[in-house]
């Protein structure tokens, strides 16, 4: 495993950076420092160029320290190689990026770990400091070295790290038996989920999440949703999941047009805020159009004629003086289109008593299930519980090993996974696989084809192995509808597609005529797509009754099993106390409200450059304070409002 923990140091006028991999979790002193000193991540201008084609070009943006960041764009703007810039690994053409000085930067490379070292060991290998006392503790002989060792052990609470260690785990899908099985056990999308926990584990000052849950199931994405908010350092993450995006950070840093934005508020809000501004600059723009034609209108009128010459002139100088104020240019609209299948008469599919698994294992069994042509199914389930095999059984590529699954005749099924991906012929063009399709069918109409999922004529005679993740999966759900198929299944389909992408698949499944299944982390598509939920788990499945919130809900609260002992019949209590337990819910929820409103405010304040000026350095050390203040109150409040949320759903079900 590569697991980046980094400490940059800028020293001198020339900003000489100096980069090194480094795995101490805790230096003595260096947090309290950075919360005292200048934001955590300064961009300078910064200029930067791929092959003469320019990914920056004079782009600034300042991170106060402690901040949860999500860093956005369309795919291929640049957001990984910032990330690249910033671990030091890159060049920057000109212009600084400057952290504080001690400061450690977290991520995770794409090398998995695979060794044969235990989960668990790997995780805590994270924290090298805690590993050199622990061995040296074991050979020390000398009084006062013993007693340094032990007092520096017990202020990195190495006591706790193992637990904390399978804390992180398990919320991640790794169960206690699993934590103990070597990594090379596993397979690569697992151990990325290895490497996220290890460098959660380290705790940098900085950390940088590159689409962190590409790697997760629905269950793993939740939990580190909720694992981000609480994170006590500055985070930023580059991700295309809105509900992510929506819970978890508090500032949008927008890349575009080659330049760097910074939003305070989540996505939501960024998106209302981004289109205010970009109706204000069209509306400016307009305005300045009709100016300058009116002034045009003027010179072309009267340059000819003597008596008005000089205001002509006058107006020309105006003309060639007024700044263009450009309209906002609308991005090429992102489209998928899915062939239409015929219709056929439900159900198309329907099974009795089925059962399903390999070889003689049983993985599924008892299923009563019914699919029509209209019907947008998500799966729901821990991985390892059957979704995948149920998608098999649906799709023909599992027989059921007893019961009865009968389908519709010709039935045809669309199958899209993620591997399928990694499956694509790296060394051919999108044209050429489709033609291995439909031999029969003329270039214009396959590169239409091609066109109708977002991939141009450039992309069309680009080889694979050179398009981007969006795109090798552009060209894999293509592939995976080409036939228009009655029953499209789904897994993860969202996987390296951008934001616009993303809401272009949300159309497509809407307008589609087929059944859906889905399978996804994506909460977003989820909620927009699916109108029936089917919950696999204890070995069957089954509809779930409720709806995503509330399995969101019971995601998050689920943090012990239940103890099987004999107890007490308790008794349910009385309508006043539950009414009592919902305003304590509700005044939790307004406590809340109202101090992320704080936050937000000192967000802007501390967000604004200006306050960094020589000038007005002893101002940030106060304003720092106070939002380290709301930021403890908020924690309290979050903590005080689960604990009564959780009060009131156990005495809602007694």
């Amino acid at each position: 495993m590569r697991l980046y923990i980094a400490r940059r140091l800028t020293r001198g006028a020339a900003h000489e950076k100096v980069f090194w991999c480094v795995m101490t979790t805790r230096p003595i002193d260096s947090r309290a420092h950075l919360r005292q000193t200048a934001p955590m991540l300064r961009i300078d201008d910064i200029n930067y160029s791929v092959e003469g084609r320019p990914l920056f070009e004079g782009a600034s943006a300042t991170i106060p320290y402690g901040h949860k960041v999500g860093l956005i764009g369309r795919n291929g703007t640049g957001k990984t190689t910032l990330f690249r810039l910033i671990y030091g690994e890159l060049a920057l053409d000109s212009g600084d990026i400057s952290l504080p000085s001690r400061s450690r930067i977290g991520g995770i490379s794409q090398e998995a770990p695979s060794s044969g070292v235990s989960l668990i060991d790997t995780v805590l290998a994270a924290d090298i400091e805690r590993a050199e006392l622990l061995a040296e503790a074991e050979t020390a002989t000398e009084p006062h070295r013993i007693a340094d060792i032990q007092n520096r052990l017990t202020d990195i609470d190495a006591w706790s790290a193992e637990a904390r260690a399978a804390s992180i785990l398990k919320g991640l899908g790794f169960d206690t038996e699993d934590q103990l099985r070597p990594c090379s056990d596993f397979s690569g999308g697992w151990r990325m989920r290895v490497a996220l926990a290890a460098v959660l584990f380290a705790e940098p000052d900085l950390l940088l999440l590159d689409e962190p849950t590409n790697y997760l199931d629905l269950e793993g994405a939740l939990w580190l949703e909720a694992y981000l908010v609480k994170y006590p350092h500055t985070v930023i993450i580059i991700s295309h999941d809105r509900e992510l995006l929506n819970r978890s950070v508090g500032a949008i840093l927008h890349l575009e047009e080659r330049g760097l934005t910074y939003y305070s508020g989540n996505y939501d809000q960024f998106a209302r805020q981004r289109a205010a501004n970009r109706a204000v600059q069209a509306a400016a723009a307009k305005k300045q159009d009709l100016r300058r034609a009116h002034l045009q209108s003027f010179v072309d009128r009267f340059k000819a004629k003597a008596s008005k010459a000089k205001q002509a002139q006058s107006r020309v100088k105006m003309l060639e003086k007024m700044e263009t104020i450009r309209a906002p240019e609308d991005a090429a609209r992102t489209v998928f289109t899915f062939p239409e299948p015929e219709e056929m008469s439900p159900p198309i599919i329907a099974t009795e008593g089925a059962s399903v698994g390999y070889g003689d294992k049983v993985v599924l069994s008892r299923m009563d299930l019914r699919i029509d042509q209209d019907d947008r199914i998500a799966l729901l389930g821990k991985n390892g519980e059957g979704k995948s095999t149920l998608a098999k059984m649906l799709s023909n590529r599992l027989a059921v090993m007893a019961g009865k699954m009968t389908q519709s005749n010709k039935l045809r099924v669309g199958f899209f996974a993620q591997h399928q991906v990694d499956e694509l012929f790296i060394d051919e063009t999108p044209l050429m696989h489709l033609y291995r399709e439909r031999p029969g069918e003329g270039q214009a109409k396959l590169r239409a084809r091609l066109a109708g999922f977002g991939l141009g004529a450039n992309q069309a005679d680009t080889e694979v192995g050179r398009l981007s993740g969006g795109q090798k999966s552009r060209l894999s759900l293509l592939l995976a509808t080409i036939d228009a198929p009655h029953m499209l299944i789904l897994d993860e389909p969202t996987n390296h597609l951008d934001i616009e992408s993303r809401e272009a698949l949300v159309e497509a499944l809407t307008a589609y005529s087929g059944a859906v299944i889905l399978v996804s982390h994506d909460m977003h598509l989820l909620s927009l797509v699916a109108d029936r939920l089917w919950l696999v788990s204890d070995g069957t499945v089954k509809p779930y009754e409720g709806d995503l919130q509330s399995y969101r809900t019971l995601l998050l609260t689920r943090d012990k099993p239940s103890k099987k002992q004999d107890k007490p019949k308790i008794r349910r209590p009385s309508r006043d106390a539950i009414q009592t337990l919902r305003a304590e819910v509700r005044k939790g929820e307004e406590r809340v409200k109202k101090l992320n409103g704080m936050r937000d405010k000192l967000s802007v304040k501390l967000a604004d450059p200006a306050l960094y000026e020589d000038a007005r350095k002893g101002e940030v050390t106060v304003w720092q304070a106070k939002y380290a203040e709301v930021m403890n109150g908020l924690d309290r409040a979050e903590a005080l409002w689960l604990a009564a949320l959780e009060k009131l759903e156990a005495a809602e079900v007694l």
